[in-house]
């Protein structure tokens, strides 16, 4: 398992609890078996794993019986209904017939809101449109959203670059993450319609999966697809992946000269993706951080020291600086869960 892949705000936890608490449900017992402390919930910084925040989906689902995770309280959604979808679409030969049965499908489900699928000569569009969503966070919205695409890639077998990205409300604090959920080279708030558009050519792709390909993909699916990675191609992107593979994080230097680019020129560019070569080194590091707490046969000393702390207390105050939180928090959940 890749101990250095991305993590995910807490802010998206706690939206994705909103349909637990509408049902009156403790949310507590859901937190513990996808062993996430409590007193995250109230740290703006703190952040999860790729495999507690797939968990955490998860158990919403089966807590509530309800794919749609409590959103649409008069017409929730039963366990089983997306890999039913899925078997549905897996034998329309093509992406396009595929989307469009598979939208079809959903839509006898529900009136709360629609996905909807647009062809137009150079693109093709996804729109999500909420009717009756009780979703001030956009958390079903946007999940749809990012299911659909990891979908779409899927039965494709191969990555579909998004060509941009819009949403009918407003930018929010934490924008920086759409950035990485919907890599796009363009995204904008406050538009007339949620939409993700991809090359038109796309719809003319084969499906590449069978059924047995498919039992196997929802094992986990839609759950992880989504935390499943992008590919993003930004620079940001292109330099953590570099640094993923390093045995030390090199210099700024090397790395611009990897890129083929001078100092200055990367620095400028990473400065209008709204990053820096230490923003990176210290989110890189914030995650893998994360992923070590959630093995309890290391111990924090070790974990600093993977890390590259000198000493201890020095990992304890980056680590309360990156999440709000110390490691202990992490690691008394992980322990006694």
């Amino acid at each position: 398992m890749d101990a250095r892949k991305h993590s995910i705000p807490i802010n998206f936890v706690v939206a994705a609890l909103r349909g637990v608490h509408a049902a009156g449900i403790d949310a507590r017992a859901i937190l513990e078996r996808a062993s996430i402390a409590p007193e995250l919930l109230d740290a703006p910084s703190a952040r999860v794993s790729t495999e507690q925040y797939t968990a955490l989906v998860q158990a919403i689902w089966f807590t509530l019986s309800d794919e749609f995770m409590g959103f649409c309280p008069a017409r929730p959604c039963k366990l089983g209904t997306f890999a039913m979808m899925c078997y549905t679409v897996i034998h329309c030969g093509t992406l396009e017939r595929a989307l469009k049965r598979g939208t079809r499908f959903y839509g006898l489900l529900t009136d709360a809101f629609s996905v909807e699928f647009e062809r137009h000569e150079q693109c093709a569009t996804l729109v999500f449109t909420n009717h009756q969503l009780d979703d001030p966070d956009h958390f079903l919205t946007e999940s749809w959203l990012v299911i659909w695409h990891g979908l779409a890639c899927w039965l494709a077998g191969r990555r579909i670059q998004l060509i941009e990205a819009t949403f009918s409300y407003a930018e929010p604090p934490h924008v920086d993450e759409y950035r990485r959920m919907f890599y796009a080279p363009t995204m904008r708030f406050g538009a007339a319609r949620t939409t993700l558009s991809f090359p038109a050519s796309a719809l003319d792709l084969p499906i590449v999966q069978n059924e047995v390909t498919l039992r196997q993909f929802l094992k986990t699916s839609p759950a992880d697809l989504l935390v499943r990675p992008k590919n993003d191609d930004s620079l940001t992107g292109q330099i953590r992946a570099i640094l993923r593979k390093a045995y030390d994080y090199p210099e700024f230097e090397q790395i611009a000269q990897r890129l083929n680019m001078t100092p200055q020129t990367l620095r400028r560019r990473l400065k209008d993706e709204g990053s820096s070569y230490q923003q990176i080194k210290d989110n890189l590091r914030r995650d893998t951080a994360i992923y070590f707490l959630s093995r309890p046969e290391l111990g924090l000393d070790e974990i600093a020291a993977q890390l590259g702390f000198s000493e201890p207390s020095a990992f304890h105050r980056a680590f309360k600086k990156w999440t709000g939180v110390t490691p202990g928090v992490y690691r008394q959940e992980r322990i006694s869960g």
